[in-house]
This record gives C-alpha cells, structure tokens and sequence, in this order.
C-alpha cells in the first residue's frame, strides 16, 4: 500500500496541486448472527482501494478508485484536481489548513487474540449456547445474538512529506432475549442493545463479556416485563446506568461539538448544532461536577487511533471543563476557519471511497467518587433506566426524548419495582445541568459504538464513550403505551 500512496503522491506532483493527500486502504469485515437456533446472518466482506483528495486554489475536491493499477490512480488524482477546480469557480470563501507537521510512524492497535482467524464453529457455539439458554426460560419468544469482527489497513500520505501506516483491529458482540404475550413483546439485552458492547481490541474482548453467564438474566427481565406497571409520568430524580449514559453523551454532546456542524459545512443525516462560536469559553452546558473530553488515545477504544485521515495524531481535548463549554472536534480546515491553533485529530473517513469528515473520536464523561449503589442509596425516590431503545433529539441537538429497554423504581435508597417502557426528556444545557452525581473509575467504561451516522453519501463510523453512572435531578418522565 505504500508503493500505492508514492503512486497517488507522484500524479499529485506532477499536476502541481496545492496541497494533496492520498490513502490507500484495505479492510476485512466479518458479521455472524443467529435467531433461536439457526444461523440468521454470515458474510465476510474484503475492500481495498485508494482514495485521493486535493485542495487547489482554496476548494476541495476528491476522486476515488478501486482498481489500484497506476493508470486508475493517476486518473483519479486528475478527477480531484478537475472537481477542486470546478469548486473553485463557484466558492464562497477559500479554504485553508491549520499547520500539522509531516509525520512518519506505524501505528498497530493491540489484539492478544485476532477476531479474523477465530473458527466460525466457535463462534457459533457460544451464540447457541447463549440461545439455549435464553429460550429455556418460560415466556421466552426469541433469541438473538450476534459477533461482529473487522480490521483495517491504511496508508496516508500527502504533499507535505507526511507518510502514516495504521493497523486497527476491532470486534464486539451482543445477545437478546424477546418476550411476547397477546399484543405486547419486550426485548432485554446484553451489554447493550443494537449489537452489543465492541472496542479497539482483540477476540479476547468478547471472551470477557461473559455472554453466556448474562443470558438467562436477560431472559428472565424480558418475561418479567410483561407484567411489569407502566413507568408512571411526572419530575423524577433519574439514575443512568452506562450504556444508555453513553448514547446520551453521544447524542447532546459528542454530535453538536462537530465543528462542520456548527459552521455549517456539514448539516446531511444529523442536523447542525446549538453551539455558535460565541459560545466557547462562555457557555454553561452543565453542572460544576460535568467534564467531558474528546481522548483518541485511550487503549481499546473504538474511537482510538494513531493518527487521523488527515495525518494528525491522536489526542486528548478538553470539550467542557467543570461545566462549561470550552473546545471542539476539529480538522485541518475548520480549525483554521475559527482560529483554533490546531486541528484536534477528528477528520476520519469510513472507508477509502469517502472523504475525511469531523467525526467524534472516545467522547468520555470524566468519573466522579462511589458506585452505581451508592447513588441509588443517596435517592430517596426515582428511576434507573438502563439500556438503550429508542431515541430522538432534534436537528440543532438540544432538544431529546430516550426510551429504555428497562427501569427500576428507587424508595428510600432500594431499587424496588421493576417498570417498563420507560421514557424520559430533556434540554441539553438543562439536562447536563442538573447531572448532581457520577460514579467513580471502578465503574467507568469504555462504550464502543460501531454504527454512527454522518454525512452525504451517509458514512458509517466506529466510535467510543468512556461513562460511568450519574444521577440528575427533576427531570421529566413519563410511560409509553
């Protein structure tokens, strides 16, 4: 893939670009799902191919192929450099980098035990097994689980004399148990819902999620659902535990600190954001007790990486500090567009056929003291919700409505009744405002979410949420159904 880099690197020079980068890419996908007992998904997908971008008289412009013969990659470094020219035409106003030295390194994410080469045949065995186990429960309609597994190869070089090769393994799995009764099913899953829990890591990442010994746990929820009450409506104190904390930090943080959101190069699939440029350094999102940073070197995540697509390492930046708002996810060229010294490494691009955009990296709620317990003893009535099954914030991310796939109601400090369908809704600055509590690092855990949306044509993109449980006062609940 280098040899393939110095061609694209060659082209460039020769049509005397501006500035020019090239990548050359191969990823390998596998996916294994099963419902009951019977395999419901398998396939095992290979990519490879070169994508070429060019900044020429202040425009962008970028060409891709996936035939990596000499003349295809020639061709397409003239196809970025016309699209650059043709942008150029018609520009409001000129792009430019912030500067970024030309690194060279090798980056290999760790794996003790490559996902890729474990037998299909075990991986069957543990989704059955945990099937078994689900539908031997009374009550139980259905099971499902499913084990994903991918790598990606990658060589970056541009004009500057940058040149960047980058190993990423990563692999994750999850598992379901549907109830059902006359016209009502409830689901329960494990770690989390739509997929499972994933990270930056080998196969031994999905050995310690110990699916099998939570299978009948999940089982036995999803039938006591059915007859569980309705979450009642009204202003509770709320307790979420960390997968559904992390969607939360997903959703009203991590999206509306995108820049190309806010300066509005960048609004297709997931809308623009609340926060204007005035609002740095200036605005309060949250309580005293809220940190939030953007950390794209912390080991596992399925946001971390050596460097990014436009050659910037990794880093950690500070997104609000004791409450207030004070940075952003950043690239080369929207650093630059604001006055930001320096990009934040969070230009990525889903595959060597898209271009970089602003995409979030491990976006981490910084932990606080205790345990999930604890909260739950300091709270004389209120709900824990836990686990993710619906969501919905609007276009500008501020304001939102969660659903869980369970609750549990909290008196004098004792989870108590179990409830279902519960819901609950919020405005951003608001919500974050009133977040009074935070587990501390014995409960911190890093989230990987491999299914995040952006862009036109839609790039799908694997990032990270480090969380533990927190407590909010007053917020709004209520029942579904």
């Amino acid at each position: 893939m280098e040899e393939l880099v110095q061609v694209g690197l060659n082209a460039l020079h020769d049509l005397r670009v501006d500035y020019g980068e090239v990548r050359a890419e191969v990823r390998t996908e596998e996916n294994v799902s099963i419902k009951n007992r019977e395999v419901d998904g398998l396939s095992r997908r290979d990519s490879r191919g070169v994508g070429i971008r060019v900044l020429h008289r202040g425009a962008w412009g970028f060409a891709a192929t996936g035939d990596t013969g000499k003349r295809a990659i020639a061709t397409a470094a003239r196809a970025a450099l016309e699209i650059a020219q043709a942008t150029a035409s018609v520009r409001k106003k000129r792009i430019e980098l912030a500067p970024e030295p030309a690194h060279q390194a090798t980056f290999v994410s760790p794996a003790r035990r490559d996902p890729l080469a474990v037998p299909l045949e075990e991986k069957l065995d543990l989704l059955f097994s945990c099937s078994d186990r689900i539908l031997a429960v009374p009550g139980v309609a259905m099971a499902k689980g499913g084990i994903a597994a991918w790598r990606v190869e990658k060589v970056f070089g541009n004009t500057e004399g940058a040149l960047i090769c980058q190993t990423l393994t990563s692999c994750g799995a999850g598992i379901e148990a549907y109830a059902a009764r006359a016209g009502e099913f409830q689901r329960r899953s494990y770690p989390c819902s739509f997929g499972g829990d994933h990270a930056n890591a080998g196969y031994e990442f999905i050995e310690g999620l110990r699916l099998l010994d939570h299978a009948t746990e999940i089982a036995e929820e999803a039938v006591a659902l059915l007859t569980a009450p309705v979450c009642p409506t009204g202003t509770f104190d709320i307790l979420l535990e960390g997968s559904q904390l992390a969607l939360q930090v997903h959703e009203s943080v991590g999206h509306p600190t995108e820049l190309d959101r806010v300066l509005g190069t960048e609004l297709s699939y997931a809308g623009g954001s609340f926060l204007s440029l005035d609002k740095r350094g200036a605005f309060r999102y949250g309580s005293e007790i809220v940190n939030l940073v953007a950390d794209a070197t912390v080991p596992g995540g399925l946001g971390t990486f050596g460097y990014d697509d436009e050659g910037v390492p990794a880093q950690r930046v500070d997104l609000v500090r004791n409450g207030t708002f004070v940075g952003y996810l950043s690239s080369r060229d929207t650093a630059r567009a604001v006055g930001i010294r320096r990009s934040s490494g969070a230009a990525r691009a889903s595959s060597w056929a898209r271009i970089p955009l602003v995409r979030m990296t491990n976006i981490n709620l910084l932990p606080g003291e205790g345990t999930l317990e604890d909260l739950v003893r300091d709270t004389k009535h209120g709900i824990l919700f836990a686990t993710n099954k619906s969501w919905s914030i609007d276009d500008r991310r501020v304001n939102f409505q969660f659903g869980t796939e369970i609750a549990w109601e909290i008196e004098n400090g004792r989870r108590t009744r179990v409830l279902k369908n519960p819901l609950y809704t919020g405005i951003t600055p608001q919500f974050w405002g009133s977040c009074v509590a935070i587990a501390g690092p014995q409960e911190w855990h890093l989230w990987g979410l491999p299914n995040c949306g952006k862009g036109e044509p839609s790039q799908v993109m694997q990032v990270g949420h480090g969380v533990a449980p927190a407590k909010f006062a007053g917020v709004q609940v209520r029942g579904a159904g």
